[in-house]
């Protein structure tokens, strides 16, 4: 099947063409012409997929007809939430690409910048409006944006808003739009939570889902390197170096540490840079546009970017730390093995993160293949912090919306207070870790070689 077999403008096809895309993907064939028929969707879709295209040429297409003449004041006709800032460019950048050679005005707004900019956008006049919930309700308080003229809205996604607290701010968006309008919400994970806000907000939706829920891509090979913590860094620098990869986006648990370990990789004569939430938009830009140019080798981010980074061609992606919510493993992994591409996702895990490994394991129903370098065997003797698993699962949904509010910039969020209360003071120490504990592996002699392993579904 072709663009063209789709049914959609010339214009678009040319701009498709120039992209060099000749085959629509399979979230693309099902999505466009549901979308061209003006019904609601509920869409599944890993990353990587063609997602955002999918849902952007066919809104493109609707809203050339009928199209208002250029002396009449634009209205926004076109409304797509993401949840982040990187998220939010990337679907402008799409909007532009698509639609380069049609009428249609667009424009984008996000926390972390200034708002006077946006203002004057906005007051220019654009048909499509791309935005994170926290700055657009800061438009709304200025009384800079009109929305009563929405005809599409767009969640991308919306699993993620809701993971980083946004629920409250997206009703008070819905609350704003017509009754009457087209909806299609986008989700790489269907929670109960999901299902609800999918209930409220769509008429009669097509359900479409290209792949098995919470997976990564098959493109996508997946391995376990077990090692002590106070050796992670150490490893890792030895992957890149010795295997020579040029680049390497690697995950962190927290911001603190995606600094520290830049650092760290810079002193072992590994050009890194950090992207994180408490970064300043244009520091983010710049740090991500050096790694897309090659110019820095690993690029070490948090939970907080890993959606709507959109790298052509990534081929490893490593956690440094596994991530507290096991959903979020499936999205890390996701920015590699894009459009087809094949890709390597790396997992560093010491005794610490075991039952976090499980949960991951147990999300996406397969064992990870485990691989020990050879020089980096973990201890067999050092203990499993007490009750990991709990503190750590803990603080990730209270994390993610505490950083949410640095990376929307969202002037009205407010972040939780844990309220302290007296106690003893407990010892440290714990079970300790049983031995195999990894699986029965031997190490490897010199350089790491996997064994073929089975793709993720």
């Amino acid at each position: 099947m072709s663009f063209e077999s789709l049914g959609l403008r010339a214009e678009l096809h040319r701009a498709v063409s120039e992209k060099g895309y000749s085959t629509p993907t399979p979230i693309q064939t099902q999505a466009i012409p549901v979308v061209l028929e003006g019904r609601d969707i509920m869409g599944g879709a890993q990353t990587g997929t063609g997602k955002t295209a999918g849902f952007t040429l066919p809104l493109l297409q609707r809203l050339m007809s009928p199209y208002k003449a250029k002396n009449s004041h634009r209205a926004i006709r076109a409304l797509v939430l993401a949840p982040t800032r990187e998220l939010a460019a990337q679907v402008q950048e799409s909007v532009n690409t698509y639609g380069k050679y049609l009428p249609l005005k667009s424009t984008v707004v996000f926390g972390g910048v200034k708002i006077n900019p946006q203002i004057h956008q906005l007051r220019k006049g654009v048909d499509i409006l791309v935005a994170t919930p926290g700055r657009l309700l800061d438009h709304v308080g200025q009384r800079t944006v009109d929305l009563s003229k929405v005809d599409i809205l767009v969640l991308d996604e919306a699993d993620r808003m809701l993971d980083m607290g946004f629920i409250h701010d997206i009703r008070k968006v819905l609350a704003l739009l017509p009754k009457q309008k087209q909806t299609l919400l986008f989700s790489a994970t269907f929670s109960k939570e999901i299902k609800q806000l999918a209930n409220d907000l769509l008429d009669s939706p097509v359900l479409i889902e290209v792949a098995r829920r919470n997976t990564a891509a098959e493109t996508v090979t997946q391995v376990v390197h077990p090692v002590d913590k106070s050796r992670k860094r150490e490893l890792l620098s030895y992957l890149v170096g010795s295997n020579n990869w040029q680049q390497v986006l690697v995950f962190t648990r927290t911001k603190h540490g995606a600094d520290r370990l830049s650092k760290q990789l810079i002193k072992d004569g590994i050009t890194a840079a950090a992207i994180h939430g408490n970064k300043t938009q244009g520091a983010r830009t710049r740090s991500l546009e050096l790694f897309k140019t090659n110019k820095v080798r690993v690029l070490v981010a948090t939970d907080i970017a890993a959606r709507g980074l959109d790298i052509n061609q990534l081929p490893h992606v490593v956690n440094f730390d596994l991530p507290n919510v096991a959903e979020d493993y499936v999205h890390r992994i996701g920015r590699t093995g894009r459009a087809g591409n094949e890709g390597e996702a790396m997992s560093l895990v010491c005794v610490d993160e075991l039952d976090l490994l499980k949960d991951i394991e147990r999300l996406i129903k397969r064992d990870i293949a485990k691989d020990i370098i050879d020089g980096f065997e973990p201890d067999p003797a050092i203990k499993a912090e007490k009750s990991a698993k709990a503190a750590q699962k803990g603080r990730g949904r209270q994390q993610q919306r505490n950083n949410s509010n640095a990376n929307q910039g969202n002037s009205t969020g407010k972040k939780t207070q844990r309220k302290k209360t007296p106690g003893k003071k407990k010892k440290p120490g714990g079970k300790r870790a049983a031995p195999g504990g990894y699986g029965n592996q031997q190490p490897r002699q010199g350089r790491s070689n996997r064994q073929k392993q089975s793709r993720s579904r």
